[in-house]
């Protein structure tokens, strides 16, 4: 039915209904508070919880991870409880080791009046990615000089292999299968996972010849197929000869893989910066493209501040520069900026020649100090009598290294004498001191007594 009504009455007849339907809504809002002070609030909660179902409920708990070990120590009451795990160098009041220069330097740049701390250019720290390379390839580097060698300022130990993946994953399509050769199961596999890759992970620690083995080494690199991505971990682990060098040079090219190295902390595998870096040198001179990961935060003590560069080895500085200017573009949506006071006390450091000099120096320390400690465990185990050859421990280079002990080996240490160590015996060899040395050998040597044969 249609009101035939003049203009006036129809305006009237629809104020009407607006001071209707608020008097409505208000009372509705009235008694429902008049309800909620009386007690009766089941409605609403009834309502609330109708509208309000969580984006988040389909979520399962993740799986828990090799971390959740530290977990356990912490809640364990034992007194004298021992933690052989940590990722960081410690000294032997059992502190994260930091390089004395580091904590000097640190000092002066916190005083210094001319720091603005402004953001750094996209691409990081110039004067920080100069220093690395020249660290990484040698300050009279023919590629530096070239400059067909480059780097961009990245952000955490995995910063650089997100960057990277990022940019294969667009740039070079052909490229769907990642290879990670190295002596242990690496995190950044679950990068290029993330991103599509379809990823094979070879561990060459051998566990009968208790070494890394480097017939392993080739074995998977005869299984990685072509027009691939090959990782490798930490290069100084796989200690090859001239001749494997070349052979690995050939299989490369004839495969057209594309290699990704990773530098996770140079100078503490041997105390030499330039030896632990050599295969490296060598792979550049030949002019090989590549990227590299190369970590700054364990070598010089600054953990907290993880710092590195992302390197990009090409054939010609025209090359480089169009990768670099790709690669921006991510780092413009990954983290925008990268952080400057790691990135400001390594470049202190590199680039003074006294502070270099002692940075040098206080790492032949820690290198010198872990091979002491790994003497001392084995000539402990020696004269104990354990059953078994030790040589291993000492013939392995770097901070971490593996026991040698099987699984029951393992819990035993853990359940029985409250020694955490990774199911892998994948130990931090800096966590032993003179206070616990004794203590450890020995429950090493009852755990492999009680289940020996």
């Amino acid at each position: 039915m249609t009101l035939n009504l003049p203009p006036w009455r129809l305006e009237v007849l629809r104020f009407c209904c607006s001071v209707a339907h608020s008097i409505c809504i208000g009372g509705a809002k009235v008694l429902g508070e008049r309800a909620l002070r009386q007690g009766h609030s089941y409605w609403f909660h009834k309502h609330s919880a109708m509208t309000s179902l969580s984006v988040f409920r389909d979520i399962p708990q993740a799986q828990k991870l090799e971390g959740s070990l530290l977990k356990i120590y912490k809640q364990d009451d034992y007194s004298n409880k021992l933690f052989l795990a940590y990722r960081v160098c410690m000294t032997d009041e059992g502190c994260p080791w930091v390089s004395f220069v580091v904590r000097k330097t640190r000092l002066q740049i916190v005083q210094d009046p001319s720091l603005n701390y402004e953001y750094l250019p996209m691409m990081g720290m110039k004067s920080f990615i100069q220093a690395a390379l020249e660290l990484l390839f040698g300050k009279h580097s023919q590629a530096i000089a070239e400059k067909r060698v480059g780097g961009v300022h990245t952000v955490g130990d995995s910063g650089a292999f997100q960057l990277g993946a990022q940019f294969l994953r667009t740039w070079r399509k052909n490229l769907k299968t990642v290879s990670i050769i190295s002596c242990q199961k690496e995190q950044y596999g679950l990068i290029f996972q993330d991103m599509g890759f379809t990823v094979y992970e070879y561990v060459i620690w051998n566990p009968k010849k208790l070494c890394t083995d480097t017939s392993m080494f080739f074995e998977a690199m005869e299984h990685t197929p072509a027009d691939s991505i090959l990782v490798i971990g930490n290069i100084i682990d796989c200690r090859f000869s001239k001749n494997q060098w070349t052979k690995l040079m050939s299989i490369i090219k004839k495969k057209q893989i594309f290699p990704f190295f990773d530098i996770p902390c140079q100078g503490l595998s041997t105390g030499n910066l330039e030896e632990d870096t050599r295969l490296l040198q060598y792979f550049v001179s030949l002019g090989l493209e590549f990227f590299c990961s190369q970590s700054l935060s364990k070598n010089f003590g600054i953990y907290d501040e993880g710092v590195g560069v992302l390197v990009v080895a090409a054939l010609s500085n025209r090359n480089l520069l169009c990768v670099l200017s790709q690669l921006m573009n991510y780092v413009r949506a990954l983290w925008g900026n990268p952080p400057a006071t790691g990135a400001r006390i390594i470049t202190s450091i590199l680039c003074n020649p006294a502070l270099f000099g002692e940075w040098k120096q206080s790492l032949q320390g820690v290198v010198e100090n872990i091979m002491l400690i790994k003497e001392k465990v084995k000539e402990k185990l020696r004269l104990l009598g354990t059953p078994g050859s030790w040589n291993h421990i000492t013939e392995q280079s770097g901070s971490h290294g593996y026991l040698g002990l099987n699984y029951q080996q393992v819990e035993f240490l853990t359940t029985k004498k409250h020694i955490y160590v990774p199911k892998s015996s994948r130990i931090n060899f800096t966590c032993i001191n003179n206070r616990n040395i004794d203590y450890i050998t020995q429950s090493i040597h009852e755990a492999v007594m009680l289940t020996e044969g």
